[in-house]
């Protein structure tokens, strides 16, 4: 028998009430995460990404915000769990790195004191044995003298070294799933790399298993085993790495691939998707897609379901295209 998913999220939607009507972030997303496993969420700001993640983990404090649908962390739900309870949960089985580190640590406090308190809120061991796990946390993310730095507070850090902390923090209390919110943003590509091949080799040590949010189709190629790309809070399109990234079925994940640099591209410019993403307020009848698509037809006027149209029956994508057409047409998207 296969072993259950460490995560299954069916149906998740999150809506905000506002002076101009409801906002729909996200929009019934379903997908299961596996135990080990390194699952990619990639798609444009406001896609819903984020606050997918936000709302499973108990972070929306706005009290205009819904959220229905279903979270199931090792068979318990995580929608409407008590605030409690949830709170044992975060930072220990779920840990969450966030995309900025530096308003995410909080710049008072030493590194190492953060470190220790996030052990200490979940763990009952001594503040020097924190102390000593802290340190070794440090050093195992690649910080340089770690003992004197833990000391350091969060503006004595770069970028870079920041974002190691907050990996260091995450990973505190050796949790089974790591949501990982655009960690490499604003970093550079050396520094990138340098974080991403961290974060495969702390998820491979502790065998836990990884979300990774990101707009950058180039971070999902290096880490992700599975993708979903999202849109206007959708799932498009769902599938392995090598699936995803080889044979994008969706207009979407064309125009995102496109937009990858290639070497030998220098002095070309960079392939771009047309207009806008839909606002909060505007209706989206049909496919969402569809206002930017150069292939849409009287079909997208019907939301398309999510659903697997070639050979494989789990690669999945949200699209009226027939898979011939898609062959001749993908071309074009360069």
């Amino acid at each position: 028998m296969p072993a259950a998913p460490l995560l299954e999220v069916d149906d998740l939607r999150v809506a905000f009430r506002t002076r101009d009507g409801v906002v729909n972030a996200v929009n019934g997303l379903s997908f299961t995460v596996g135990r080990g496993e390194v699952l990619g969420i990639v798609g444009e700001s406001g896609s819903g990404k984020s606050m997918a993640m936000y709302s499973m983990m108990g972070l929306l404090d706005n009290p205009n915000a819904t959220v229905t649908g279903s979270a199931r962390f090792e068979g318990t739900e995580l929608i409407g769990m008590p605030l409690p309870k949830l709170n044992r949960l975060r930072g220990s089985s779920i840990a969450m790195i966030f995309q900025d580190p530096m308003t995410a640590l909080t710049p008072v406090y030493t590194v190492g004191w953060q470190i220790v308190e996030q052990i200490r809120t979940h763990e009952k061991v001594s503040s020097q044995a924190a102390w000593k796990r802290a340190i070794a946390l440090l050093d195992e993310v690649g910080i340089p003298d770690a003992a004197r730095r833990a000391k350091s507070y969060p503006h004595e850090f770069s970028g870079g070294m920041r974002q190691r902390v907050m990996i260091a923090m995450s990973l505190a209390c050796h949790p089974s799933l790591l949501i990982a919110d655009e960690p490499t943003t604003a970093l550079d590509v050396t520094t990138q790399r340098q974080i991403l091949e961290l974060i495969r080799d702390l998820q491979a040590k502790y065998g836990s298993s990884v979300i990774m949010i990101t707009h950058d189709m180039g971070v999902i190629s290096e880490i992700a085993d599975r993708v979903i790309v999202m849109y206007a809070g959708r799932a498009v399109e769902l599938g392995g790495k090598s699936q995803v990234v080889r044979s994008p079925r969706h207009p979407y994940t064309w125009g995102l691939l496109g937009a990858i640099p290639r070497p030998g591209q220098r002095g070309q410019r960079l392939a771009t998707i047309p207009g806008l993403p839909p606002g909060p307020h505007d209706d989206q009848i049909g496919c969402p897609f569809r206002s930017r698509c150069r292939f849409a037809m009287d079909e997208c006027s019907e939301m398309p379901q999510l659903r697997a149209t070639g050979e494989a029956a789990d690669h999945l994508d949200a699209c009226w295209l027939s898979g011939d057409a898609r062959k001749s047409l993908r071309g074009e998207i360069a």
